[in-house]
């Protein structure tokens, strides 16, 4: 019997990830991660001004990496590979040249952070957001920004190509068209390399470029000139038409089928972003809600045109026809920091053993290697076992999950994190609980806003290391969301996702939600709201909603 399998490649921030899938069962042949070299090395970011950038060769050659690795590992008929789907982080935009080539892989821009890639996570653009809010209101035409919530974010593709072409003149005099990182990676492996007739994401141009069939496309050249005349020169560079990922792209091109060793009969599906294709890998349906939860969270549904009628909804992330699932509109939420937070602790409480223990004299070499592997092995494990065993009736401090900014409900990346009720009792686990206690809230907080906008959740899905590692953080979020809560079995949802989208774009399944009743990830877990906790963590609660109103208005805006 004929065997078929694909390929999906997950673009993390700090990684890539390629799993070989059997397209019969959705089973894991081989997998391969490649951590990113100069990015691991701190190059081209700037954190002090929430500036991080990567390189597209770090990209790129994880690319080959992974993909000749898992093909090694398999030994199975490069024949059989019928297609490949990219998924990345988003909105990441990247520069290009007019050959089509990225900007800081031409000379004289190899080490510029401003050709780079701008991470999703790079706020340096937070003026430009705020200019496009204001112009989407006042200029007396459609405001563009209905149908990404209301409220145009820092994280997202033109706010960031804004600050980039202020910044460096030179970028802006060579920079002829950019790209989403998904549609760059997508576009280097494919032949045909005509920009202008490129098939670009739907899910990456409605969700971070306002783009909208209601209004043919893109934002017009007289909306954008306003906000700078090389975003209205840069619309003729770009696309009117966008494509689901459940399309073909193109054939794996000559040059990559040999470097890969692949063919070109192997299809490469149209690019996405990273949490829509992990909704997908674990077979999202209507009222689930999926939690990708990693460094940040995005939060992904989809729903019926008929559901949502003419409504949109206020303070999220866009509500775009296809992005998820063809047919049905894909609605996107999210908090800007979630593992980040507990990531920022443990760097502030690291701070005596990084500067102390390390520079010490008195450990050997080899001591301290094996010291470094086990407080990183055991660091958050501890803090999370004696952060659980606090009695719920102990007083905990209240803090704020915007550490890097608010994502939704209504995008505000000026914000910044709190902490308070703070006691001499206080004591580290006090504080991570506080913290666990913090997202978990976020989290509800965008429950709560599609629910009020009419948005039905029956379900909650998690996916991701933070869903599969950390049983505290899974529990406390049951509780505060008063919800039972699934995990995913796959590891690598948004990368089986990918591989689901490259299933139906290679012809084996006629559509993404047939490919994914195969294909899609079981659950290996399930989290109950405890009864003897629900009243406390509404109470904690109404302290987080107050401390957030605090900051907010009496503190941040002044």
């Amino acid at each position: 019997m004929e065997k078929n399998y694909v390929i999906g490649l997950d673009y993390g921030s700090d990684s890539v990830r390629a799993v070989l899938i059997n397209s019969e069962n959705g089973d894991e042949i081989a997998s391969e991660v490649c951590w990113y070299s100069r990015w691991r090395d701190n190059q081209y970011c700037n954190p002090s001004i929430n500036q991080f950038r990567q390189h597209p060769l770090d990209h790129i050659e994880g690319l080959e990496k992974t993909v000749k690795a898992v093909m090694a590992k398999s030994n199975i008929d490069p024949a059989d590979v019928k297609g490949i789907c990219i998924d990345t982080t988003g909105s990441s935009p990247v520069p290009l040249d007019q050959e089509g080539t990225p900007l800081a892989m031409v000379e004289g821009f190899m080490e510029n952070p401003n050709a780079m890639m701008v991470l999703w996570k790079d706020h340096t653009a937070i003026k430009e957001a705020e200019q496009i809010n204001e112009l989407a209101t006042t200029w007396g035409g459609e405001n563009f920004t209905k149908y990404v919530g209301g409220i145009y974010s820092s994280e997202w593709f033109w706010a960031k190509i804004a600050h980039v072409v202020k910044d460096d003149a030179s970028v802006k005099e060579n920079a002829h068209t950019w790209m989403e990182h998904c549609d760059l990676m997508t576009y280097l492996l494919i032949e045909n390399k005509d920009l202008k007739s490129f098939k670009r994401s739907r899910c990456a141009a409605g969700h971070k470029a306002m783009w909208h069939e209601s209004w043919g496309g893109l934002p017009p050249k007289e909306f954008l000139e306003k906000l700078h005349p090389y975003l209205a020169d840069l619309r003729d560079n770009l696309y009117d038409e966008t494509y689901t990922s459940d399309e073909v792209a193109g054939n794996l091109s000559l040059e990559w089928a040999e470097k890969l060793g692949l063919t070109t009969d192997t299809v490469v599906a149209v690019g996405t972003f990273d949490a829509h294709s992990g909704a997908v890998g674990v077979k999202i349906d209507e009222h689930a809600l999926v939690r990708v939860m990693g460094t940040s969270t995005c939060d992904i549904m989809v729903a019926t045109d008929k559901e949502i009628g003419g409504n949109t909804i206020k303070g999220i992330c866009g509500q775009v026809e296809g992005s998820v699932i063809p047919g049905l509109v894909g609605l996107e939420a999210g908090q800007s920091a979630f593992g980040d937070l507990l990531a920022w602790f443990k760097d502030v409480l690291s701070w005596p053993i990084d500067n102390l223990v390390w520079t010490s004299d008195v450990l050997s070499e080899e001591q301290k290697i094996d010291l470094k592997k086990e407080i990183e092995r055991d660091f958050i494990r501890k803090l999370s076992e004696a952060a659980e065993s606090i009695p719920l009736s102990e007083s905990i401090p209240t803090a704020l999950d915007w550490i890097n900014g608010r994502r939704t409900p209504d995008a505000d990346q000026n914000l910044k994190s709190a902490i308070t009720n703070l006691s001499l009792g206080s004591k580290a686990p006090h504080i991570f609980k506080a913290l666990v206690n913090a997202i978990c809230f976020g989290s509800k907080k965008i429950a709560d806003r599609f629910q009020e906008e009419g948005v039905v959740i029956n379900s909650v899905i998690g996916i991701g290391g933070v869903a599969r590692k950390s049983p505290f953080i899974m529990q406390t979020l049951a509780n505060v969301m008063n919800m039972p809560i699934k995990v995913a079995e796959s590891d690598q949802a948004p990368a089986l996702g990918a591989a689901i989208y490259a299933a139906v774009a290679s012809g084996i399944y006629p559509d993404v939600v047939e490919a994914s009743k195969f294909m899609g990830s079981d659950f290996e877990a399930e989290y109950l709201p405890e009864e003897n906790a629900i009243d406390t963590y509404k109470q904690l609660m109404e302290s987080y909603t107050d401390l957030g109103d605090f900051i907010e208005n009496s503190i941040q805006n002044k």
